[in-house]
């Protein structure tokens, strides 16, 4: 099993998160914003990933530590569990639709972090979750993990259907990248290391 348990507190959040690459989906969340729970509930079921993760942050602040700080942890979980690379895949994309949403996301597991985000929401709120955190978390998985991540959106109108296909496209891409083909005996790369 590829997995990593992994905690981090600070003075802004307190964050316990176990991730299993080689799991079935199934999810416990608790990160004190409801959408947010959703969604990376969301993420664990379709990229087929067990996860558990529990966040206590300043929420009497506002939403972003604990997004930001939950973006980090996952990326090094993602990082920790990947290890060595060996044999997977590396790149992975997905094109993904939600009702009117349809967006791209596409990650490299290249050890190089790089983050481009194409997506605007129509709302600045989607329940209690502040819309401009998606860039925060995502940035924040991307170069904790070490990995290039793109998204664009090719179209949408509803915020809370571009986001959640945001989320889903990332785990279909995720899935993707992490899997490995027997016919790579070593790394995916020239270099001979990711």
């Amino acid at each position: 099993m590829r997995e990593a348990a992994l905690r981090r507190t600070t003075k802004e959040t307190d964050i316990r998160m176990k991730l299993n690459l080689d799991g079935r989906g199934s999810a416990r969340v608790d990160t004190g914003i409801g959408f947010f729970d959703h969604m990376m509930d969301a993420f664990a079921r379709h990229g087929l990933f067990d996860l558990e993760l529990e966040v206590k942050g300043d929420l009497n602040v506002d939403g972003h530590h604990t997004v930001e700080d939950t973006g980090i942890v996952l990326g090094e979980c993602i990082r920790e569990a990947v290890g060595d690379k060996k044999g997977i895949r590396r790149y992975g994309s997905f094109i993904l639709p939600m009702d009117e949403a349809l967006v791209l996301c596409a990650a490299d597991l290249c050890g190089r972090p790089y983050f481009v985000m194409d997506a605007e929401f129509p709302s600045p709120m989607t329940g209690d979750f502040d819309n401009q955190l998606v860039r925060e978390f995502f940035y924040s998985v991307s170069y904790a993990a070490g990995m290039n991540l793109h998204f664009k959106m090719l179209s949408g109108s509803n915020s809370h259907h571009m986001i959640e296909a945001m989320f889903k496209a990332f785990a279909k891409a995720l899935d993707i990248a992490v899997s490995t083909d027997p016919r790579i005996e070593d790394v995916l790369s020239t270099k001979g290391v990711l």
